[in-house]
């Protein structure tokens, strides 16, 4: 697997400033700066304040980046929020692809609250992509990915949970509202397959002051599968209630919206105990605002019985 060094302020500044067509004046070119800390994926740099420069960390990541062009410009016409558009593409280092994008004005949703008129901006997102034909988003490169399983991450959280309560994090008995029978009710339906972004995380959100969803950002994730992902990714970044009421919006039924919910709930527990226990990078205050989020009380809850055509 071809991989680079990690790229130097003066590697992104040589890039940028040919790109940029700035370096024709011999003076220092825009101002370059890391967004986060090193690692993942991609490497990502702010440009200025109008532009913002992935650079893929190797070959997996390169071909994610490359089709999310191409992936963007399918979506687009589909969505009421911003997808960011490129200003240039090509290789920094020989096999590894970079991006070039417009920087979408406002905060992450980790900075700004989301309103009521942002839950219908996040509505407008879950019903666009559900317009979107899986097949054209198939012949970019678009994976198909299989349902989770609820039992499995239900199991799974059941003993992250105990974990969590030897360190007086969280009560177990939460989790016996979701039981095994109820898992499995809330099992991904078939022929219910979409496009989903995959990672609609707090940080790939852009919210305003205003708290309107101004735009959604990396979509080298993006699979024709679970519509409940989505959800369940929203529920972690904005709060159960403003998911299932955005899906709720979209047109989702009861059973997505559940499935969701309790995807998310048993997330937030796996990942607080992994990374208690020394695993992940993820900071734990993030982590125990996620849990608070996924763990908020819905009226949706008090929903017991299904119809086949809440889908």
């Amino acid at each position: 697997m071809t991989q680079a060094a990690t790229p130097t302020a003066d590697t992104v500044r040589r890039l940028v400033r040919a790109l940029l067509k700035e370096g024709d004046t011999g003076g220092p070119g825009p101002e370059v700066r890391p967004v986060g800390e090193a690692g993942g994926e991609h490497f990502t740099w702010w440009v200025g304040t109008r532009h913002v420069l992935r650079l893929a960390a190797d070959r997996e990541a390169s071909v994610r980046l490359r089709r999310e062009l191409r992936l963007r410009d399918l979506v687009r016409p589909h969505l009421p929020v911003t997808v960011p558009t490129g200003v240039a593409h090509g290789e920094w280092s020989p096999g590894l692809a970079y991006t070039l994008d417009t920087r979408v004005p406002g905060g992450s949703a980790e900075e700004h609250d989301v309103s009521a008129v942002g839950e219908a901006d996040l509505a407008g997102l879950l019903g666009g992509l559900r317009e979107v034909p899986p097949r054209q988003a198939e012949v970019l490169g678009v994976p198909r990915t299989a349902p989770r399983s609820l039992e499995a991450r239900r199991r799974m959280a059941v003993a992250a949970a105990g974990r969590l309560s030897a360190a007086d994090e969280f009560d177990p008995q939460r989790l016996h509202q979701l039981t095994p029978p109820g898992a499995a009710q809330l099992a991904a339906q078939p022929a219910t397959a979409v496009l989903v972004h995959h990672r609609l995380r707090g940080e790939h959100l852009v919210v305003g002051a205003d708290g309107r969803v101004r735009g959604v950002l990396d979509w080298t994730g993006a699979a024709i599968g679970d519509p409940a992902e989505d959800i369940a990714g929203l529920a972690l970044a904005v709060g159960s209630g403003a998911a299932v009421r955005a899906a709720t919006l979209a047109g989702y039924g009861a059973r997505p919206c559940l499935r969701g919910l309790w995807l998310a709930r048993c997330e937030s527990v796996i990942h607080l105990a992994d990374r208690l226990d020394g695993h992940g990078t993820a900071p734990p205050p993030a982590l125990r605002t996620q849990l608070r989020r996924a763990w908020e009380a819905i009226l949706l809850e008090r929903v017991t019985e299904f119809r086949e055509d809440d889908e």
